[in-house]
């Protein structure tokens, strides 16, 4: 299996997997509180206009495009541990960085290390969840993975908003960052680096020769189409949240007999997300790794997305109208979690490094290029519901191709 060496214990796998999301939880505070603070802070730190707030909190995606092979060669030449630490070093002298440094440039550069931050540690995640699983625990295992991870978004998006107002973003981005550093004990305790062993070359020889003689197979090939579309999709969901409230409800908002704005009301519905993802995403995988396999449920929830993405322009009663952005963030949880241990299981039986480089360059750049499709094609009349009406579509039948590779695969 070409994956760094690391030792695996396959009876306490959970262990170490736990690990290294807490520790990716702790690296996501200081990136999650931006995207709350800096576009009312902005100034604080030295930037000259809005448009430097929204170059800054993508840039980071972009980096990561060509920077994302490269990390993954590191990674076969290198232990998991040593990439982590690599990782949370990184996140913390970014963190820290965000509370010291001011001007455009010098938090481009901040930004633009956070981009590699964030690629060793996803890439390390993902590795480490393979390495560490087999058939019968890999859903479960990224289920625990993504969810335990994104609690550190919560975090971050929740502590930055309550007390950078109150004690000012530099402070609050070195104490994230101080808190980060609490990530390496862990790494180097739990996830010791170990050579490859004579057992290991054996196996890995066996395993190329049984792997087929192209690693693009047609699974892998899908999985990837597949992220890099649905990545898409949510990032357009992500952008034109806000946006979609004050078209839809530009009077005033009422939730429970509380005023609300549409970017208030934006933030708590994305930050729902974060708060049922521990336990919705182990659940969605330790259903996967049963009989039926993973391609039922996937197709299925593709399905329930949907039509909730169909609904999404129109003109609902606000309740349910959140009910449906809510519904379709849970199904964007259960799809993500899918999704990755789909090309985790095409992977495994092909070569895991590239297999999982190339995922991890197709979901970031549908991420990236989701805000910005959207935009340019906002001015248009009835934008909106064309473009969500299209998503739907193309949700349903990415849903219907996965779908017939089920039943090939059992005809």
């Amino acid at each position: 299996m070409n994956l760094p060496a690391i030792e695996v214990r396959p009876a306490n796998a959970q262990r170490p997997v736990t690990i290294i999301a807490v520790v990716t939880a702790l690296c996501l505070l200081g990136d999650s509180m931006l995207y709350i603070v800096l576009p009312i802070y902005w100034k604080e730190v030295g930037l000259n206009a809005l448009w430097e707030v929204g170059f800054l909190l993508s840039i980071n995606r972009f980096v990561r495009l060509p920077l994302t092979p490269l990390i993954g060669m590191l990674y076969k030449r290198m232990p998991i541990s040593t990439g982590l630490i690599l990782a949370v070093l990184l996140g913390v002298a970014t963190t820290i960085g965000y509370g010291v440094c001011k001007g455009f440039i010098l938090w481009l550069i901040l930004r633009c290390m956070w981009g590699v931050a964030w690629s060793f540690l996803r890439m390390g995640g993902y590795l480490a969840v393979i390495h560490y699983s087999d058939d019968s625990n890999r859903g479960r295992l990224m289920g625990r993975y993504n969810g335990i991870s994104r609690l550190g978004s919560l975090v971050g998006m929740l502590f930055g908003g309550i007390f950078v107002p109150l004690a000012g973003i530099d402070l609050v981005s070195i104490v994230f960052g101080l808190i980060m550093l609490t990530g390496l004990p862990f790494i180097t305790i739990f996830i010791p680096a170990k050579k490859t062993g004579r057992a290991d070359l054996a196996q890995l020889r066996k395993e190329q020769h049984d792997r087929p003689k192209t690693i693009w197979t047609k699974p892998v090939m899908k999985i990837i189409t597949t992220g890099l579309f649905i990545y898409l999709f949510q990032a357009v969901l992500s952008a034109t949240l806000s946006l979609l409230i004050e078209t839809h409800y530009s009077k005033e908002i009422m939730l429970i007999g509380i005023v609300v704005t549409s970017t208030m009301l934006s933030g708590v519905l994305q930050a729902a997300r974060w708060s049922w993802e521990p336990f919705l995403a182990t659940w969605i995988g330790m259903r996967s790794d049963g009989p039926k396999g993973r391609l039922s449920l996937f197709s299925l929830t593709l399905i329930g997305s949907a039509a909730g993405y169909a609904l999404i322009p129109w003109q609902l009663p606000l309740y349910l109208w959140c009910t449906v952005i809510l519904f379709i963030m849970a199904a964007s949880t259960a799809i993500s979690t899918l999704m990755d241990a789909l090309a985790s299981d095409a992977a495994r039986t092909s070569s895991v490094v590239p297999v999982m480089t190339a995922y991890s360059i197709a979901t970031d750049t549908g991420a990236a290029l989701g805000p910005i499709f959207v935009y340019l094609l906002i001015d248009l009349p009835g934008s909106m519901m064309y473009i969500y009406a299209g998503i739907a579509l193309l949700i349903l039948l990415i849903a219907l191709w996965h779908r017939s590779h089920l039943f090939n695969r059992f005809s």
